[in-house]
């Protein structure tokens, strides 16, 4: 029968605690997700606004802007997501972080 290798421990430099908070960083992916929802908000506020403009009943016309403003809305908080400089917060983290 054949034995088990030993369980190993890992080098010291690779013990480094967890970094607390995520580094606010975009990746490409992360990007890309981001512009495709950029992308379906204005898409949907570009049409409720038109569809509003279009309505005669008043309730309708109101409920068709607030939820227009609610796209609207979104698209500003996505769009603050991307306002991130990427190079100034990769050279905060410890030389180990950025090499995985």
């Amino acid at each position: 029968m054949a034995q088990l290798p030993a369980i190993m421990t890992p080098p010291a430099a690779q013990t480094q605690a967890p970094i607390p908070v995520p580094p606010r960083v975009i990746t490409t992916k992360d990007s890309m997700y981001l512009k495709d929802s950029l992308s379906w908000e204005l898409l949907a506020f570009k049409k409720l606004h038109a569809f509003a403009q279009q309505v005669t009943d008043p309730q309708i016309k109101q409920v068709l802007e607030k939820t227009g403003q609610m796209h609207q809305r979104h698209y500003q908080k996505l769009l603050n997501h991307l306002n991130v400089n990427n190079d100034a917060v990769m050279a905060t983290l410890p030389q180990t972080q950025q090499n995985q």
